[in-house]
């Protein structure tokens, strides 16, 4: 099985989409496979999968994680969705810049966005189960968002109007959070 790295930008994000080998029974496909990630230059340790199931319209994010720093690979697994990472790293060249890709179920792209990156995704189909592996476990105490709509990012979110947590809501800027001390955990 091999696993393709399509894309990479923002100094560290990458797609990926696996080999799929189909018949009349239906499919198999391989997702991670640590060798080939190491290859690619993912040699950290997944130690965390997260699973959600969100309707149409949703969106959730950005969200990350300062302590202990957390990549994440994330796919679609049921339904459509676009994915989202903006580089929140103070000391990146591309810091405040994002990238979007729409994961289906049936392209089966998987996006890698490393530490320093909020994530987030909004549902384009009826429903969309999103997976994700994550290289921290979860730490409520040092965990935060960026505003889904900050001017200053200006994400092009293909859905108007977006169902959103009472937290996304009223989350920070990216302006907000660089003049925090917590934001240099995210230095290059």
């Amino acid at each position: 099985m091999i696993i393709h790295k399509i894309h990479e930008a923002l100094n560290g994000l990458m797609v990926f989409q696996p080999e799929v080998f189909e018949d009349e029974r239906g499919f198999f496909t391989e997702v991670y496979r640590k060798d080939q990630f190491v290859a690619h230059g993912i040699p950290e340790e997944f130690v965390q999968d997260n699973h959600s199931r969100s309707g149409y319209g949703v969106l959730r994010g950005l969200h990350f994680q300062w302590e202990p720093p957390m990549a994440k690979l994330m796919r679609v697994t049921f339904g459509e969705a676009f994915l989202v990472a903006v580089d929140i790293r103070k000391n990146s060249p591309s810091f405040g810049d994002w990238y979007g890709e729409i994961a289906s179920a049936s392209n089966k792209k998987m996006v890698y966005a490393p530490a320093g990156f909020a994530r987030g995704f909004c549902v384009l189909s009826e429903f969309a189960e999103i997976q994700y592996k994550c290289t921290g476990h979860y730490n409520k105490m040092a965990e935060s968002g960026i505003l889904w709509n900050d001017p200053a990012i200006g994400i092009k979110w293909p859905i108007e109007n977006p169902q959103l947590s009472d937290k996304d809501k009223v989350a920070q800027t990216l302006e907000q959070w660089a003049a925090k001390p917590d934001s240099n955990h995210f230095l290059l």
